[in-house]
């Protein structure tokens, strides 16, 4: 069941999230043991798989997400690339320790229709003590379409 936090109460407290391996926390959101962000919920998409050094979010973005052109924003873009790369950088994070994104870059390929489903994955390339280095892909869940790609390099941080 998916679950999306809904004020700062369901939000894992600093204790929590340092005694779990980035891993395990990622593993119990998307599992429902820990809650969904709510930027998630807001931008309409939702962790589904999660490996070491991987994660999935899929998602549609709707009518909500577009800019004055009536076009999907750019933001909607970046926003789930930064949370598919940064996410997939936390699998690597030791227990005790937390990330930043220091910085994403998004190229979007092509206008993302409103109401297409999508997959973003977000893979690590790099995880060392102190950085985190991950790109991704938006593409079509149903067609495999290129949407758009990024890369991120994230700081990682002891507790």
């Amino acid at each position: 069941m998916t679950f999306f936090a809904e004020s700062p109460a369901d939000l894992a407290t600093r204790d929590r999230l340092l005694s779990m391996s980035g891993l395990a926390f990622m593993q119990a959101t998307r599992d429902g043991t820990l809650p969904q962000p709510p930027i998630a919920r807001v931008l309409g998409y939702r962790l589904t798989e999660v490996e070491d050094g991987r994660v999935v979010f899929e998602g549609t973005p709707g009518f909500d997400h577009t800019n004055p052109m009536g076009t999907v924003h750019g933001g909607w873009y970046g926003t789930l690339l930064d949370s598919a790369m940064a996410c997939a950088v936390m699998t690597k994070v030791p227990r005790g320790s937390f990330y930043t994104t220091l910085e994403y870059k998004v190229n979007v390929t092509r206008n993302l229709p409103v109401g297409t489903p999508i997959r973003c994955e977000g893979a690590v390339s790099h995880a060392g003590r102190t950085t985190g280095v991950a790109s991704g892909e938006l593409r079509g869940r149903d067609d495999g379409t290129l949407y758009a790609t990024g890369s991120t390099t994230c700081l990682i941080m002891q507790g």
